[in-house]
């Protein structure tokens, strides 16, 4: 351990150093470089289209025999984030995340982490959605 008069070692019971301590005139000096790393490590890894649903989705492309045409519009009623079709939006608001043959398309809003779900039926589509939790 490096021995310097504005830190301070907290240790447990055995010794081992559990937390360290410093002057507020050390912590004045790294605070931005800290502040820097924990904010780069806290990022999230960005969100990308997984190909599994997309060839899924092709698939329900495919065996569509709905009596109506499909719309590629997705609006997200949490933050109000639109598109008039996902697949080609350079902002890639939305990722789909499942789709099945059945007619169901589940995308998440990378807005707010809301969860959209269009369930396509015969004659009519029915949205819902799921908000993130907070």
């Amino acid at each position: 351990m490096f021995d310097h008069p504005e830190l301070r070692y907290l240790t447990d019971a055995k010794g081992n150093v559990e937390a360290v301590q410093l002057s507020l005139k050390l912590w004045q000096l790294i605070e931005p470089k800290i502040t820097a790393q924990l904010k780069a490590t806290e990022a999230p890894a960005p969100l990308v289209q997984a190909e599994g649903p997309l060839k899924n989705f092709e698939q329900l492309q495919q065996f569509w025999d709905f009596k109506y045409p499909y719309s590629p519009t997705v609006d997200c009623p949490y933050c109000g984030a639109k598109t008039a079709d996902w697949r080609t939006d350079p902002a890639q608001p939305f990722i789909l995340t499942n789709a099945n043959i059945g007619g169901l398309l589940v995308f998440l809003c990378k807005g707010c982490g809301t969860s959209v779900r269009q369930k396509h039926f015969r004659d009519h589509v029915a949205v819902e959605h799921s908000t993130p939790k907070g």
